[in-house]
Formats: C-alpha cells, sequence, structure tokens
C-alpha cells in the first residue's frame, strides 16, 4: 500500500474570518480522501499562537485554509516556504496583491481589466480633511466602504449619504487603515473559479450569487439558510465566455498559481462586466461557490482538493 501524504490543513488565525476559517479546515478535512491522505489539523488562534509546530520532517505538505489578513496576503505563504514546506495555493506576490483592493486595482487598470469607478484614501486623509464629501465627489450615491485587507464582506457597509458615509468609513478603519469606496452599480453578483498553475489555468463554470436586498453580506453568506447560488449561472455563452477569459486574464496578471476565485458585476442593461475582485483562498464550507462552481464543471470535491495538493507538490518540485 502506498503511505499516505501528511496534509497539515491550517486554520483560524488571528484575523476577522477565524470562524470562517475553521468552518472552511473542517470541510477540508472532511473531504480529503483517506487513502491517500493523512491529514492533522493545525489550529492558529486569535492571538497567533500554534497549536504546534511545522518542519520538512513531520508533514509533506500544507493547506493553509486561512482567510484574511495573516492567512491570505502572503505573510503564512512566506513563512511556509522559509520552512521549506509545499504548500496548496497562490505565492507570497499573488496573495499580497489580490488582498489588497486598491493594489489589485491598479494592477488591474494598468492590465486593462475593468473596474467600477471608486477612489482609496488612508486614515490620515480621513481624519485630517475639511472637506469629506469632496473626497468621494467623482461619485455617485449608492457607494460601497470597504476596508483595503479584508474578506468575507465584513467591515462593508453601502452609503447612501454623508451621514452613512461616516459611519461606514469609521467601521472600515475598525479592520485596516486604508479604505476603498466604490461606486454602486446595479449588477448580477457573478464569480468563477481557477485552478491550475500559472501557464495553463483553467476556469470552473460561472456561478451566480443569490442576493437578497443590495448586496451579499456575512450572514447571507455563511448564517442564513436561504440558497445563496445558482449553479451554472444562466446567462448567454458569450457572457459566460467573456466571465471565463476575464477571470483567467486576472489570475495570471496577478502571477496566481493553485487556485483563486474571481467575482463579477454584470450590469445586464448595459452589457458591462465588470471585475470586482480576485481572492486567493475562498472558503471551502459545504455552501462553497468555489468547490460547486467546479462540480458544476465536472470536478468533485475530493478530487478538487486532491488536484489542488498535486499542483503544491509540482511547485516544490516533491
Amino acid at each position: 500500500m502506498t503511505e499516505r501524504l501528511r496534509v497539515a490543513v491550517l486554520a483560524g488565525g488571528p484575523s476577522a474570518e477565524h470562524e470562517v476559517s475553521l468552518q472552511s479546515a473542517r470541510a477540508v478535512l472532511d473531504a480529503l480522501p483517506a487513502d491517500r491522505y493523512d491529514p492533522v489539523l493545525v489550529v492558529i488562534d486569535r492571538q497567533g499562537t500554534w497549536s504546534r509546530a511545522l518542519h520538512r520532517d513531520a508533514v509533506d505538505v500544507v493547506f493553509p485554509v486561512l482567510h484574511g489578513p495573516f492567512g491570505e496576503d502572503g505573510v503564512v505563504q512566506g513563512h511556509l516556504e522559509t520552512l521549506g514546506l509545499p504548500y496548496v495555493g497562490c505565492g507570497v506576490l499573488a496573495s499580497a496583491v489580490a488582498m489588497d483592493k486598491t493594489v489589485m486595482r491598479r494592477v488591474f487598470l494598468a492590465e486593462g481589466l475593468p473596474v467600477t469607478p471608486h477612489i482609496w484614501f488612508t486614515q490620515h486623509d480621513w481624519t485630517t480633511t475639511t472637506d469629506r464629501r469632496g473626497m468621494v465627489k467623482s461619485l455617485d450615491w449608492p457607494m460601497y466602504v470597504k476596508p483595503a485587507n479584508m474578506g468575507s464582506s465584513i467591515g462593508i457597509s453601502r452609503v447612501t449619504s454623508v451621514e452613512e458615509l461616516d459611519v461606514g468609513i469609521e467601521l472600515a478603519l475598525g479592520y485596516d487603515r486604508v479604505v476603498v469606496v466604490e461606486q454602486g452599480v446595479t449588477a448580477r453578483e457573478l464569480t468563477c473559479g481557477v485552478l491550475g498553475d500559472h501557464d495553463s489555468p483553467t476556469a470552473s463554470a460561472v456561478v451566480e450569487l443569490n442576493v437578497r436586498g443590495d448586496w451579499l453580506d456575512y450572514e447571507g453568506k455563511y448564517v442564513s439558510d436561504h440558497e445563496i447560488a445558482t449553479v451554472p449561472a444562466a446567462l448567454p455563452e458569450s457572457v459566460t465566455e467573456e466571465i471565463r477569459a476575464l477571470s483567467l486574464h486576472a489570475y495570471r496578471v496577478i502571477g496566481g498559481y493553485g487556485l483563486a476565485r474571481v467575482d463579477f458585476l454584470y450590469e445586464e442593461q448595459t452589457g458591462r462586466l465588470y471585475v470586482l475582485e480576485i481572492n486567493t483562498m475562498p472558503g471551502f464550507t459545504a455552501r462553497s461557490v468555489y468547490a460547486r462552481g467546479w462540480a458544476a464543471s465536472g470536478l468533485s470535491y475530493p478530487d478538487l482538493l486532491a488536484r489542488l495538493i498535486d499542483l503544491a507538490l509540482a511547485r516544490s518540485g516533491a
């Protein structure tokens, strides 16, 4: 019998997405084929303490199912590289670029990818200005206020007045010192998974998020029991193919490896598509739209996990 690969599944972390990460890790642990893998859960608590130390003799590969700052922004990826451990997912640079919504948008714009009108500023800019409305005068109501480095819809607000803008920005500044304010658009929310190496990645079926209200918030993603997605999305074939092509373009632009999920806004009346963001470690819970998109493309959840581990080992030469 072939010896099973020892897989360390990292979960938790000090970010606000700690609980989401634990849910994702549990789903990964439950689905890893037992005949091929010997998994062990490694929890990082909210203070950054690891439940066990990792080293090359203890594990063969690491699956960092970590979301948000300190887990998805290149920090853990750099640490694993210093240990010489193969790991699933994007490397340091791609992770850092994708995590920071200001840097990501600048890279996308430089490469011709369509993004929504937006501005960004620092906490210092906001607290020292004498004309807060003037800072966002290029945008119309409604607007979406977001911390530059966060995920799972944490710290995001939809605002329709100067008063709401003040509250939304103070909320976002509780998570990051840089804030992004985006122009709101009336659009369908779509997402597409990418899987593969730098040179020949592939795109999954396109998924539509079923948004109740103005946008899909944290509760809608992780707490509510309503069906959050339509798989695959009901779209003209030309729109589906454009989304898949843009997903691969965004993935290559950041230097993606392993996996990513690319989110879109589709303005149906005009036919315009906007790349909202790229997420280098999307949720892996049972409700994960990333896994469901690949299931609709013929790749089961256990096979998806195995493919990601194979890619991690291939990058390291293991």
